[in-house]
């Protein structure tokens, strides 16, 4: 298939793909389409499963992947707009009844045993939460939070509060650095110049592993992380990260060659890339199947592409 070809498949997709389509590849900013995506398709979707007491799932982190916290993820990844009622509610929820006494969001507010919040999902939170413009002052715990998790070697791991963990995991620091990004491009100012710096911090500790080799072995860390998913969850892959420097603004670094010619590698005969797999568990519904080419994934190498290695499109 040509650029075009694949272009045209990708907008016969979800409107959200539609969007992203036109504003990442074609450098077209489309609110007509920004709005649908509350309106039809994967967006109506989630947002008609959401209870009558504001949650999705029973409760804020139970059962993945429908609970309330990862269908805000799904939502703020279909780049679902600020001010819809229904997400608001269901932040200021959380907000309110969800923080530890750590001021992070807990996992598990039930729980008698397990008290401290977890950095990789107060990572996530943050990521929506400023997506849909939560109030500032309301994120202050969570970013006082963040902050107190940073590790020594620049990263973060959601074990370091729990069980003294010593060195980061890419898992942790790159849903941590997602947030930072998120809070900076929605205009945040609380400890901001703290938060800058760990996120470049975070992104050299990704870059010192090339994105998924061992700075100390030179062995693949995890053979996950070379599979292309969507979506992501709490879970690293070498796309997912990719997508993120992109979306960070980095220049192209040398640290980053390998990652992106196994995601060439990757790439199917017709130009398009397929869903590798699915994480197992409850979900609301499938927006791809795996084993087939995928939207998601054709998207987004798409767009890491055009950054890093200046693909053109029409």
């Amino acid at each position: 298939m040509t650029n075009q070809q694949i272009l045209s498949w990708l907008l016969e997709g979800d409107v959200s793909i539609q969007y992203q389509v036109y504003r990442d590849l074609l450098g077209e900013e489309r609110p007509d389409l920004r709005k649908s995506i509350a309106e039809e398709g994967w967006g109506q979707a989630f947002l008609s499963r959401q209870l009558a007491n504001g949650y999705w799932g029973r409760s804020f982190y139970q059962p993945k992947w429908i609970s309330t916290h990862y269908t805000l993820l799904d939502l703020r990844n279909l780049e679902l707009p600020p001010g819809n009622h229904q997400v608001d509610r269901a932040i200021n929820r959380a907000l309110d009844r969800e923080k530890g006494a750590d001021g992070g969001i807990k996992v598990h507010a039930a729980s008698s045993t397990i008290t401290q919040s977890d950095v990789c999902v107060n990572g996530m939170f943050l990521n929506y939460a400023c997506h849909f413009k939560a109030p500032e002052k309301q994120l202050e715990s969570v970013v006082d939070f963040i902050l107190s998790q940073k590790m020594k070697d620049g990263g973060f791991n959601c074990r370091f509060n729990r069980s003294g963990a010593r060195h980061s995991s890419l898992h942790s620091t790159l849903s941590v650095a997602e947030g930072i990004r998120s809070y900076y491009l929605n205009g945040y100012q609380y400890r901001l110049s703290e938060l800058l710096e760990t996120e470049q911090s975070s992104q050299e500790f990704m870059l010192l592993h090339q994105l998924y080799i061992s700075d100390r072995t030179g062995e693949i860390i995890k053979k996950d992380f070379l599979r292309l998913t969507y979506p992501c969850r709490w879970k690293y892959d070498i796309l997912r990260a990719l997508d993120y420097l992109h979306w960070a603004e980095l220049k192209y670094d040398l640290r980053m060659y390998a990652a992106i010619q196994v995601l060439l590698k990757k790439r199917k005969k017709d130009g398009r890339w397929n869903m590798q797999a699915k994480y197992s568990g409850l979900t609301h519904f499938d927006m791809e199947e795996a084993g087939q080419p995928s939207r998601w994934n054709t998207l987004r190498a798409l767009r890491v592409l055009k950054h890093f290695q200046n693909l053109k499109f029409p």
